[in-house]
């Protein structure tokens, strides 16, 4: 695991406390509609942090909270349905949340961040791998540092089962949905 470490770009630099930065990073979200196309969306309100280790990997801390309100998919109807209690339930369980509980390398570009999601009170394991994509100093003078991933879960996992049977078969909305991660977060002063 130490020579794995070793490899990634800067890790010692890494060391830190970071904070997402939500105008510069996406959370969003695809799913099949009627077995067919692929809808994608986003969510527009969410906050996060980590704790790096650059020494320990391991120790690595990472934190998500999203606005369940603020889903995004471009059809005001449709974003309407998905906050209601058929999907979201945002009413109920206005945020969506992820708590890593551990951090791996598994490349000299790559690790998996495996923790707690919580979507509408149902708590499941996820593993997300991501790819670094390097650090910068913006003109700011904020250092920054940019990780791209994606993974798939089922919603029925979390308790999201509305469906509609299609006339010449399948269902109107997907069990898969794949969530993306594009972020950038700042590391603290």
């Amino acid at each position: 695991m130490s020579t794995i470490v070793s490899t990634l770009p800067g890790l010692s630099e890494l060391s830190g406390s970071y904070t997402l930065d939500p105008a510069h990073s996406r959370i969003g979200f695809v799913a099949r509609h009627a077995m067919v196309t692929k809808v994608r969306g986003s969510f527009g309100a969410f906050e996060g942090s980590a704790v790096v280790d650059g020494t320990d990997l391991g120790a690595a801390t990472v934190a998500l909270s999203i606005q369940a309100a603020s889903i995004d998919t471009g059809n005001e109807q449709r974003d309407a349905h998905l906050r209601s209690n058929d999907f979201l339930a945002m009413d109920e369980f206005p945020q969506i949340a992820f708590t890593s509980t551990a951090v791996r390398q598994t490349g000299p570009h790559t690790v998996e961040i495996t923790g707690e999601l919580s979507i509408r009170g149902a708590r499941r394991s996820v593993t997300v791998p991501f790819t670094f994509e390097g650090t910068a100093v913006d003109p700011f003078g904020n250092e920054r540092i940019g990780f791209e991933g994606a993974t798939t879960i089922s919603r029925q996992d979390f308790g999201i089962t509305w469906n509609a049977p299609l006339e010449a078969g399948g269902v109107l909305v997907s069990d898969k949905v794949t969530l993306q991660f594009d972020v950038s977060a700042i590391k603290a002063a």
